[in-house]
Order: C-alpha cells, then structure tokens, then sequence
C-alpha cells in the first residue's frame, strides 16, 4: 500500500538517515519526514533510493554520493551546508557511515562546524545480533574480514580475546572459508549464528558452535543474500602455563613458526591462542637469554 508522506522544513544540518535493510516497512516516520524535507537527498545509488521514495510518494529527487564520486560530491554537500541547506544522506539499506563513505561526510561536516543528526533506524549488525541468541552485553562490529586466508586469519587472531561477542559483514560465496578460519581460529566449540536475508523474505538464522557451522557450510551449495556473521564471546580460560602447556609449545615451535604454533597450541588445549602466543615469547625469550 503506497502513502503519500509531506515535506516538512528542516533546520540547516546533514542528517544521517537509516533507511530499510529489506522490508520497507520498517522506515521510521521521522526518517521518510526528513528525506521528504531536506533541500538535499543523497543516496549511494538513486535507483534503490528511488524505490523507497515511491512506495512512500516522496517527491524529493536524490543525487548520487557513494565510493566512486566522493571526492567530487563531497565538497558540493559541504558547500549547500555552508549556505544554510539542509542534507539528508541515506545508504542503500541500513544506517550511513557503517561500512560506507558516509563516514568521510560526517567527518568533514563535523570540522566545517555543521550540525550532524542522526536519524536512527534499521541496522543489520544489530538485528543480527538480537536475533542471534548470543550475549549483547558487550558487542564489537568488525565490518568484512580481509579477502586473504592468512589476512583474514591474522584478523580473527587479532579480535579472538576481545571479551564481546563479534559481529562482521560477509559475502555469501566467502561464508564458508570464514567459517572454517573462524572454527580453527578461535576455536571449533565456539558460539556463533550465520544471520541470512535480515528482514526479507528468507531470512534465516542458523545457529550452532563455529564447528557445526564449518560442517553445514562445508557441504552448502549456492548460498546467497546478504549474510552477517556473530560470533560469541571466548570463555574464560586459565592462563597458559604449566610442564605440559610449555613442553607442547617447545615441540610445535620446532617443526613449524610461532604463530601456527600457537595456533596450534590452542586447537589441541582450549588456552586462548594470544595467551599461548605471549607464552611463546617468554619461553623463546628465555632460551636465548
């Protein structure tokens, strides 16, 4: 069912508008008000936005602001806010400036002295983490893994300890290597859920220890949509020492390097992979002294 929402003034500012990240229904009132209203509507591509404006009969034409144009249709925004207009910048789907250009914007509008409003609404990283089953208390968004197995490893290593439950952006043809780094990583028994589709019509969640996960995605054929990937927070553990931990470090340091040593070390005990890589530098470090 289409409605028709009117244009109200807006005071001089770049208001940050969340729109749908696939139901169209869930646009707020405030945010198809302040797309209808401001001077200035930007969108990464205006053939998504477009579809928003006309199910809601808004008459405002948008202008393209994405990745590729930035630098051009950067300075002309700061220039109607310079003069008193107001912007309205939206994404394809979800909040601007995660893990999109929008942030470069803000950032400039904030040192230019402009106001900056956000306009909150739909965001995949939270609904997947709601809806995960997975504690919320403490969360960090790490946006997409590097493409590159050993990157994208290096960058699981690096955020496995943080005591917060993970939440990264994945593209359906990777989700199965970043399973299965992600179960050797940080460890098969971890909590994790593969959110699929938010919102739309096949969404999906798929929940389970990183390693049952690494099972099901291992044998899956032609994943597709848009996928977010939580991953739970580590146990508490104890600390890596002991005879038998050290003596384990010493033989897997021997036959390969420290970092898959360690990681190594971490797949055979359970002991956090940075905590039996730090304990690897003091035995090294010893040695040699």
């Amino acid at each position: 069912m289409n409605a028709t929402v009117p244009a109200r003034p807006l005071e001089p500012a770049l208001y940050l508008v969340a729109t749908p990240i696939g139901n169209l229904a869930d646009i707020t009132i405030r945010a198809l008000e302040t797309i209808a209203g401001a001077d200035l509507l930007a969108c990464e591509d205006t053939r998504v936005t477009r579809v928003l404006l006309d199910r809601y009969g808004i008459v405002n034409r948008p202008v393209p602001y994405h990745e590729h144009n930035a630098a051009e249709a950067g300075p002309r925004l700061l220039s109607a806010l310079a003069v008193g207009k107001s912007v309205a910048l939206v994404s394809d789907a979800g909040t601007p400036l995660v893990s999109d250009p929008g942030y470069r914007l803000a950032q400039l509008a904030i040192e230019a002295g402009h106001r900056v409003v956000p306009i909150p609404g739909p965001s995949a990283p939270l609904a997947a983490l709601v809806g995960s089953g997975l504690p919320s208390d403490a969360f960090l968004f790490a946006g997409f893994l590097p493409v590159k197995d050993k990157a994208r490893r290096e960058r699981l290593a690096e955020l496995g300890d943080a005591p917060a439950t993970l939440i990264f952006f994945e593209s359906p043809h990777r989700i199965a290597a970043t399973v299965a780094a992600a179960a050797e990583v940080l460890g098969a028994e971890r909590k994790a859920a593969v959110c699929r589709e938010l919102t739309k019509a096949f969404e999906e969640f798929r929940r389970g220890t990183l390693g049952e996960l690494k099972v099901f995605y291992d044998q899956a054929e032609g994943v597709k949509g848009e996928i977010v990937l939580v991953v739970g927070p580590p146990e508490a553990k104890p600390a890596p020492n002991g005879e038998a931990v050290d003596a384990l470090l010493r033989e897997l340091a021997r036959a390969m390097p420290m970092g898959k040593a360690a990681t190594e070390a971490a797949r055979r005990t359970g002991l956090p992979r940075k905590a039996l890589y730090d304990r690897l530098l003091s035995l090294k470090e010893s040695n040699e002294g």
